[in-house]
């Protein structure tokens, strides 16, 4: 696959994730809510986390915002349900590093499934604020 069918694939899945997303719901009894607030933009989101343990096994949304933002949001959610604080923590700073160009390795960029699609926001400097509202509440959430 070259470089533009890959990203037109990364389109379509923020499109995707950002127009019908399953995750935007409330969760019955989550043991952690957060509300994420972007002032620049006006996005604001409320996440919601279930724990068993020490593993995340829920996670759902509510809020308003941009494609960029409800989409990462969403993506964030599939890709961290199921794992353990630790794994979470470890992929959090992997995204944020992407983001921030920090993180460039393919290996560890692999950590992150579909929230890969989110790589070229890197390039939209407008755009890093939208993509990192969750993640950065996700991570306050989990300290």
């Amino acid at each position: 696959m070259d470089e533009n069918e890959l990203s037109d694939l990364y389109n379509e899945l923020i499109m995707e994730h950002s127009m019908n997303s399953y995750n935007k719901k409330k969760l019955r009894d989550p043991s952690f809510s957060k509300l994420g607030h972007n002032p620049n933009c006006g996005d604001e989101i409320t996440l919601e986390v279930k724990m068993n343990g020490n593993v995340i096994e829920d996670m759902a949304f509510d809020g308003h915002g941009c494609a960029i933002s409800m989409s990462s949001t969403s993506i964030m959610i599939d890709t961290l349900k199921g794992k353990t604080i630790a794994e979470a923590k470890e992929i959090i700073e992997t995204f944020i590093g992407m983001i921030k160009r920090e993180t460039k390795s393919e290996e560890e960029l692999e950590k992150l499934e579909d929230a890969i699609a989110f790589k070229n926001v890197a390039n939209m400097p407008a755009r890093v604020k939208c993509a990192l509202l969750a993640w950065h509440t996700i991570d306050d959430l989990l300290k």
